[in-house]
């Protein structure tokens, strides 16, 4: 044993705990806080219960596994209570009496993480938990958790008697789990299943999914495998294990890593629950659907086919789509960001003329363009170096940015249909900006290209033609289909919108911009960096962008999104230096960091407040992200680079009423959030004395 997660303090047998979850978990963080595994008992059970809301712990056999991961906590730790008055945490049959409250720091090493997900694969066992349930003293359950944990190596084996080949090929060894997952033997006519599982924390339910998966396969007489792709880390499967599996099952509550490496396998699939809820059940659909030929498929670009079951992955069309979109977007920021800091710089350098068009029969090739082409370092132009340097980097700078709308709609159509719908959605973003439908066209075409590489990808081909697929088939008609709908059908309609938007745009002016402003601020400090922050961004840099149809209304909204994402963060930090009395130790901490990140236009510096207190945080850093925007826009200030926060200062026209907005925002936030845990601190603090109470 390398570390010790469980003590003498933090198990209470036969203890009655109260009635509700809450009283459960408060009595067992105060127990980890007496063994000074936490310095923040409430912000543990806190985190415990914010972790319960989203899903229940309860889990079948009358077991709770309550988890958090937070920086109160000092050294991965375990609190465990068998109850004498069982308690509901939402288990399929039933209250629970075993409660075990898994602590981890954040960031906690992957030696912790390990611990704690052998402990938690271990409650699958039913030789375990009855000793659990029989253990008389806290010394029997310590020794029984030790044991679980770290067990002792097995005594070795005398060598087998050699025997006769068998026909075909045992399974191989199984990768990525703690204990071996294969049956023994060699009977060929067993069937072999393969699974991969993964929950959002990867500390718990990743690991019991996959024993009580193991479990369910040696009762029903199957070998079986699996990958687990949790905190610990993910040993991959071997490619024999994939190739002689019958059928795959995907019990995952995020992204499968590597799913293309199962293309053309049976497939059953479902969130990581149903796995430990029920394990045969899944283990026998796998076993027929393994026999069927008509089973759903992986499919050959990586992405499952369709079970028609939506329900169990828990993510619906429009989940789906919204996952599309913000995958673009996600690999499209930094091409934007690169891109616009370096036209930025090439401002500095060499003067807003360096985008003027030199051309006289009406082309795009600017004056920065022109000078980096014709022009060398020992071959300088009138202007100087300065102006040389300014005109590459801005060169650069538009090279990259014109990249952008070609990603967004390539890895949405990826996001959809894996590698195959990469180049197919690339052709759709560089025939939007083609016709003139620019971003607009990127998000409509890239999701037509996913959705056709898709469909293509699904159709039967004879075996023969299935190796043709991802290379060559399905990128050229799923890039003819989507470049013919654009050019042909779609592009004057889209080109006609992104033109009327635009003019829309310019022609904002006095209410009609504040509104907007206002509308932008809100939608930045919503979700901090979630999907509404992140389409407020694309707004913005969409405009910057496309330098050819920009006028400054672009640039103002760009200005608005990056004044009013730097309010959170600035404002938080600004808060615990006013009232540190209101903020955790961890939280004062993170304040600090946060100036730093405010200034950097990193909204994201807000999130360990929201985290732990969001219906306080969210509201007073929107009303600040508001104030900021409409200033933004009241002023007219404009920003001509997408990212840097203070440190582009000189990409805009008046940084002086910049940051003006700024500090207005930042202030309000700030005495905001100051008066809304002023007001009801006393009645938290009342509501956690009794949840101690009735622990005590």
């Amino acid at each position: 044993m390398t570390e010790q997660i469980i003590t003498a303090q933090t198990v209470s047998l036969d203890v009655d705990a109260g009635d509700d979850p809450a009283a459960v978990i408060t009595n067992l963080a105060d127990a980890l806080a007496t063994a000074g595994r936490t310095t923040d008992p409430a912000d543990l059970a806190r985190a415990a219960l914010d972790r319960e809301a989203k899903s229940a712990t309860g889990l079948p056999g009358g077991i709770a596994i309550p988890h958090a991961r937070t920086a109160s906590v000092t050294t991965a730790s375990l609190a465990m209570a068998r109850l004498s008055r069982k308690v509901d945490f939402g288990a399929p049959d039933g209250p629970a009496d075993l409660v075990f409250l898994i602590a981890a720091p954040e960031g906690g090493a992957s030696a912790h993480m390990k611990l704690l997900s052998s402990l938690a694969r271990s409650l699958v066992r039913p030789d375990f938990v009855t000793a659990l349930r029989e253990a008389e003293t806290p010394d029997r359950v310590i020794e029984l958790v030790n044991e679980a944990i770290d067990p002792a190596p097995a005594a070795p084996k005398a060598p087998a008697a050699p025997q006769a080949p068998a026909t075909g090929t045992a399974t191989p060894p199984t990768a990525g789990s703690a204990t071996p997952d294969t049956t023994a033997g060699t009977d060929t006519a067993k069937p072999r299943i393969v699974a991969i599982t993964a929950c959002p924390t990867g500390i718990a339910h990743t690991y019991m999914a996959a024993d009580a998966l193991k479990y369910a396969a040696e009762r029903a007489g199957v070998e079986f495998a699996v990958e687990t792709q949790g905190s610990s880390a993910t040993t991959v499967f071997d490619p024999n294990v994939i190739a002689s599996a019958d059928a795959v099952i995907f019990a995952t509550d995020v992204g499968v890593k590597g799913r293309n490496r199962f293309s053309g396998k049976p497939v059953i699939a479902s969130g990581v629950k149903r796995a430990i809820n029920e394990p045969d059940a899944m283990i026998a659909e796998a076993v027929a659907a393994g026999r069927n030929p008509n089973a759903a498929r992986v499919s050959g670009d990586g992405a499952d086919a369709d079970s028609g079951d939506t329900a169990s992955s828990g993510v619906g069309l429009a989940g789906r789509t919204r996952q599309a979109l913000m995958t673009g977007v996600s690999y499209m920021i930094p091409f934007v960001a690169a891109g616009g800091l370096l036209i930025a710089l090439g401002f500095l350098l060499a003067g807003y003329e360096v985008a003027n068009t030199t051309l006289d029969d009406g082309g795009t090739l600017s004056d920065g363009a022109f000078i980096a082409l014709n022009n060398s370092l020992w071959d300088l132009p009138s202007g100087g170096l300065l102006q040389y340097l300014g005109a590459v980097s801005f060169a650069i700078g538009s090279g990259v940015m014109g990249l952008a709308v070609p990603v967004l709609a390539g890895y949405i159509s990826f996001a959809i249909a894996d590698r195959p719908g990469i180049a197919p959605g690339f052709v759709a973003g560089i025939v939007s900006l083609a016709v003139g439908a620019s971003f607009i066209g990127a998000l409509i075409g890239g999701l037509i290209a996913g959705v056709v590489c898709l469909w293509i990808a699904r159709t039967p081909v004879p075996q023969w033609a299935r190796g043709l697929m991802p290379v060559v088939v399905i990128p050229l008609f799923g890039s003819m289909i989507v470049g013919g709908l654009l050019y042909m059908v779609l592009g004057k309609p889209l080109a006609w919108l992104t033109e009327q938007m635009n003019s829309g745009l310019e022609s904002m002016s006095g209410g009609s911009a504040i509104v907007l402003g206002i509308v932008l601020g809100l939608m930045m400090c919503f979700d901090l960096g979630g999907p509404v922050n992140k389409t407020a961004y694309l707004f913005a840099t969409a405009g910057i962008a496309d330098a050819a149809t920009s006028g400054t209304a672009q640039y103002q909204i760009m200005a608005a999104v990056m004044c009013a994402g730097m309010v959170p963060p600035l404002a938080l930090a600004l808060a615990t230096v006013l009232r540190p009395g209101l903020f955790t130790e961890p939280e004062r901490e993170n304040g600090k960091a946060a100036w730093l990140l405010g200034a950097s236009f990193i909204s994201e510096g807000a999130i360990p407040f929201a985290a732990v207190d969001p219906f306080r945080v969210i509201p007073s850093m929107m009303a600040g992200g508001a104030l900021s925007g409409a200033l933004i826009m009241a002023f007219g200030v404009e920003l001509r680079a997408p990212h840097g926060g203070i440190f582009v200062f000189f990409a805009m026209n008046n940084w002086v009423l910049f940051l003006v907005a700024l500090v207005a925002g930042t202030v309000l936030s700030s005495v905001l959030v100051i008066a809304a845990k002023q007001v009801h601190r006393s009645r938290d603090a009342v509501a956690f004395d009794e949840l101690d109470a009735v622990a005590a």
